[in-house]
């Protein structure tokens, strides 16, 4: 029996990379999963995928840049499961440029996403696992906020932000009700550096995921860990990225 038998684990960004890997690592290893994101194309052929190999999946349409589309994330794990055991928020964008390039749109979409998001994400679980007695906030955060480099600022600022939140979190919930974990990626090959703006910038950071770039199958799986751990055991912080980074 996997400690993830009886799970159930909503997952926002599930469309790809991340996302849609610790989709079908959880549902593999017996979890019902509850899968949002904008590409729903995307997301009806993963389900349809978990579903075929015999596991248990929904799926919802869900920006999280609105609040609204979390609370029914939420809502629809409560009702086709019974509950909700895990929130896992790894919906995320990368807007890479100077401060003085002053791409005030850019800052505006990482903030709304990376960091709103995830506190929309909150407000909805919240009551439901407060109510439940357990729950558990997973949350993909960077190592672009423990490695201060250039062009990056406002990026690893909103991924700090996020990483000071479940901190404060985990300190006001010592009850035993609630479990936080931060999971920092280095260069996994995803889809994120494809949207970056400036093509120098976009093409330099494509390159580098070329080079370094780990399977997102690795993530899935310290995410795993840490959600199939006993209830009164807490793994906080996961930093995972490819050996050669530096």
């Amino acid at each position: 029996m996997s400690g993830l038998d009886s799970k159930v684990v909503a997952i926002t960004g599930a469309s790809s990379g991340i996302g849609a890997a610790t989709a079908r690592e959880l549902a593999g290893r017996g979890a019902a999963v509850v899968l949002g994101a904008r590409r729903t194309d995307r997301l009806g052929s993963l389900v349809a995928s978990i579903q075929a190999g015999g596991g248990r999946a929904e799926m919802l349409e869900v920006d999280v840049t609105r609040r609204s589309d979390l609370e029914r994330l939420v809502a629809l794990a409560v009702d086709r499961f019974g509950r909700l055991d895990v929130l896992v928020g790894n919906a995320g964008v990368a807007r890479t440029a100077p401060m003085a390039a002053l791409d005030v749109d850019d800052w505006d979409a990482m903030i709304d996403v990376n960091l709103r998001g995830v506190l929309h994400g909150i407000a909805a679980a919240l009551p439901v696992f407060r109510e439940q007695g357990h729950g558990h906030f997973v949350t993909t955060v960077s190592t672009s906020g423990l490695k201060i480099v250039p062009t990056q600022a406002v990026y690893a600022g909103t991924k700090n932000a996020v990483r000071t939140l479940l901190e404060a979190l985990r300190q006001e919930s010592t009850d035993g009700v609630l479990r936080t974990t931060s999971i920092s990626p280095g260069y996994v090959r995803t889809e994120l550096v494809d949207y970056i703006g400036d093509p120098g910038q976009r093409e330099q950071a494509q390159q580098t995921m070329a080079a370094l770039g780990i399977d997102p199958g690795a993530v899935a799986r310290a995410i795993a860990f840490a959600i199939e751990q006993p209830e009164d055991v807490e793994i906080g912080e996961i930093t995972i990225r490819p050996a050669r980074q530096g």
